[in-house]
């Protein structure tokens, strides 16, 4: 019997689910608020990034720090944690061939690389002419580390996030590459804590928060991983970090950040194209194309939260002005907590377990305060409208 989850007291989710009155999301996206007039801080920091924020001012601060990287014994100045889609894509080109950096793209591989996605991944380092490293980490124990999350976070992804948050620092201490690049700060952007939305940098100590559902890597040792296990997953030393000044740093700080911008961009420069059927759960279709175990990472969102994918993605476009709330609201109420059925076979296998037990591990993700069973079917207290 697997243990049912207190949702609400692991994400500390307000019981009384309210909408944006702007965008789809929820309140209950862990971290996000609303203001009195019931306006979630992700669409008032887009006001901030439309009004308040002078962005040749930015690029001008871009390219100051830039110009303080330039090395002259043709050693990597930026390191961009890439995976070959449209958001890593753009930055490590734009820093390359726009700003003239030598940079050095590092992916952490997917769980299972779906054809699309290795495709464009090649695409970036052949066509898009950009170095990588490739981390690809011991089968067995990711598989392992895979069911666990899933069981112990709701979120089969967790490993995944490891992996591509610190296998970048790992190797940006061995080239002494003093600045790691990643896209959007996520906290920002989607709603959730505003303490580095607007500064360039986040403390690396900080993604156990924010990252890391507030258990991190080296946490695992106790749920029987041993620690030679582990290393790939974890931050380098504290020595080693001195390199980057224990510091990521977001593109989306310099560079106002708009997803399908970055998809035009990808598509003209880096050989990225999208996948000529939308993703389940959602409209989309240039998005997250590179693992076929994505679509468990959204479910469970669905499942924990009643936020699916299509209302991540709906809600970012309403506030970028690509959609109307209107538009938002018809297609979440069509593709949102939609099964993703493509690949479930091939995740079963992954992870090792039977559709019985998956089904009981969803099942004990479910909170009372936004579901019900009706006539013996589980059935979203609240939608959006």
């Amino acid at each position: 019997m697997v243990e049912k989850k207190d949702v609400i007291k692991l994400y500390n989710l307000p019981r009384e689910v309210k909408y944006c009155k702007r965008c789809t999301i929820s309140n209950q996206r862990p971290r996000i608020t609303f203001n009195e007039e019931g306006v979630c801080s992700a669409c008032l920091f887009a006001d901030i990034k439309k009004t308040r924020i002078d962005w040749n001012q930015r690029e001008a601060e871009l390219r100051e720090m830039l110009s303080k990287l330039k090395r002259k014994d043709g050693g990597y100045e930026v390191l961009v944690a890439a995976s070959g889609g449209k958001d890593s894509g753009f930055i490590a080109h734009d820093l390359k061939y726009n700003y003239g950096m030598n940079v050095l793209t590092v992916t952490w591989a997917p769980h299972l690389y779906t054809d699309i996605g290795f495709r464009n991944f090649q695409a970036m380092c052949q066509v898009g002419g950009l170095d990588n490293i490739l981390g690809t980490p011991n089968g067995r124990i990711h598989r392992k580390l895979t069911k666990l999350a899933f069981e112990i976070l709701g979120d089969p992804f967790q490993p995944f996030i490891y992996g591509q948050t610190n296998f970048p620092l790992r190797i940006a201490a061995k080239f002494d590459i003093p600045v790691v690049m990643y896209g959007e700060n996520a906290e920002g952007e989607y709603g959730g804590d505003m303490k580095s939305a607007f500064t360039p940098t986040r403390p690396v100590a900080d993604q156990k928060k924010f990252g890391f559902s507030g258990l991190g890597p080296e946490d695992l040792v106790k749920y029987g991983i041993s620690e030679a296990d582990l290393q790939p997953y974890l931050p380098p030393g504290v020595k080693e970090m001195e390199v980057f000044k224990n510091q990521i740093t977001f593109y989306g700080y310099y560079k106002k950040w708009t997803p399908q911008e970055n998809y035009y961009y990808c598509s003209k420069n880096t050989g990225f194209v999208a996948n000529p059927v939308r993703s389940e759960g959602t409209y989309s279709k240039y998005a997250s194309l590179d693992d076929k175990t994505d679509g468990y990472h959204y479910y469970l969102a669905f499942i924990k939260f009643g936020i699916g994918r299509a209302t991540s993605d709906s809600a970012h476009e309403i506030r970028d002005g690509h959609l109307t709330r209107e538009e938002g609201v018809k297609l979440v109420q069509k593709y949102d907590g939609e099964f993703p059925k493509r690949h479930f076979k091939e995740f079963l296998e992954y992870c090792d377990i039977t559709e019985d037990y998956f089904n009981e591990v969803i099942d004990s993700w479910r909170s009372p305060h936004l579901w019900e069973k009706v006539d013996g079917e589980w059935k979203l207290l609240h939608r959006v409208s």
